[in-house]
């Protein structure tokens, strides 16, 4: 990944994956993990995504999550 953490990122953990596009909340921890710098990226192109890295048993559970509602 380059300098930009703008982009779409998976929860391993929740199966959730949250669009970043600004700097209100950069996912720092472990399992999250960055999918594509493609912040339009549709749900379905994210899931293929995921399907391909082999990231997730079964993509079609994923879902949009929410930004935490504090700050670190």
């Amino acid at each position: 990944m380059a300098d930009n953490k703008f982009g779409i990122y998976f929860n391993t953990s929740t199966g959730e994956i949250l669009r970043i596009n600004s700097p209100y909340w950069i996912p720092e921890a472990a399992e999250w993990i960055y999918i594509t710098d493609e912040v339009n990226a549709t749900l379905l192109e994210v899931k293929q995504a995921i399907s391909d890295r082999k990231l997730m048993k079964i993509p079609q559970n994923i879902t949009w999550g929410v930004l935490p509602d504090t700050i670190s």
